[in-house]
């Protein structure tokens, strides 16, 4: 187990809340202004097949295969449920998964409401669906592994390419897979599709930055090859996922950032947990081999950036938490 380092503060995190508002937990907490960001590309292309859609409306199956059809296919998905059928037979790694899983359940306590049916959207250890039913009366599971899916008795699913039941759940809490999700819009669309009114979603995923050490490690292999290639996933910058979700039809979102360091006496033993995460490389444009020389260089890289034999590699997690519309706010809007 790494060794992880606590700010002095138990947590580093920037809000993107405004600081008159309320609580982020509340239902009655005041809206931010329309934000704009992400990518302006999939912001219209979105508004354009979404726009005689109200905030409860229905997607078919065969929408979502068009919306999904123009999206870049950035994560190879079938190497993506092996990587976490791989981490699932070695023994996953879950000092980051618990620690934002545990950090969602308090923040979904501090609502102090009893939810009745909550799904949950990723789930490594099959404890996890007994913990969340302390706050929810039943509790769905699905996760894009099989074999994580078969030890919680989950559905497999891949979240831009399923079609939940409209309405069914009053909590989602999704943890680490929606940031190797190839039409995220779309897939936050379908979760919106699959709640009630007045529903909560909350979640983690990746930040942007991420793996900075493991970056300038490659950085240093790519010198050796003379050319640069994808060794490290793209992932959502905290600016631009509360945009992604108002787009999705969530209200009031929410976004925070933590900042978790552990320290690594060598970039095998990082690799090494990365493997137990299921969070190594699953680009489709992924490099096949990395020679000998690339990889020495790497080694020294990321050793030169320690201090005393070990290097502190940052991980990155985005909090968000977001409400669908009630109809009383429903009612204000027309």
């Amino acid at each position: 187990m790494p060794q992880v380092e606590q700010p002095e503060c138990p947590r580093k995190s920037t809000c993107f809340q405004q600081s008159g508002q309320k609580l982020w937990t509340s239902e009655t907490i005041v809206p931010q202004p329309e934000q704009r960001g992400g990518s302006a590309k999939s912001s219209s292309r979105l508004a354009a097949i979404f726009k005689a859609e109200t905030i409860t409306g229905c997607l078919s199956p065969a929408e979502c295969q068009r919306t999904s059809a123009t999206v870049p296919q950035l994560f190879d998905t079938r190497l993506r449920a092996f990587r976490r059928d791989r981490a699932a037979r070695i023994g996953p790694e879950l000092f980051l998964f618990e620690r934002a899983f545990g950090d969602c359940l308090e923040r979904i306590a501090l609502v102090q409401r009893q939810f009745r049916n909550a799904l949950l959207l990723g789930c490594p250890d099959p404890e996890w669906p007994r913990r969340l039913g302390e706050l929810a009366a039943k509790v769905e599971v699905v996760e894009p592994g099989p074999l994580f899916a078969a030890k919680a008795q989950a559905k497999t699913i891949v979240e831009d390419a399923w079609m939940p039941a409209q309405g069914a759940y009053d909590l989602v809490l999704a943890v680490g897979t929606l940031d190797t999700t190839n039409d995220l819009p779309l897939a936050l669309r379908l979760i919106r599709h699959g709640m009630g009114e007045g529903a909560l979603f909350i979640g983690a995923i990746s930040g942007g930055d991420t793996l900075p050490q493991l970056r300038n490690a490659m950085r240093a292999a790519d010198s050796m090859s003379g050319g640069a290639a994808p060794h490290v996933h793209p992932r959502v910058e905290a600016s631009a996922l509360a945009p992604l979700l108002s787009e999705a039809g969530f209200a009031h979102p929410v976004v925070d950032v933590d900042r978790a360091g552990a320290s690594y006496s060598s970039l095998s033993r990082l690799v090494a947990d990365l493997r137990g995460m299921a969070a190594t490389n699953v680009l489709h444009a992924r490099p096949r081999f990395v020679g000998r020389a690339a990889r020495e260089a790497a080694m020294r890289a990321f050793s030169d950036a320690g201090d005393g034999g070990r290097t502190v590699e940052t991980f990155e997690t985005l909090h968000f938490a977001a409400w669908t519309a009630t109809r009383a706010e429903r009612a204000l809007t027309l």
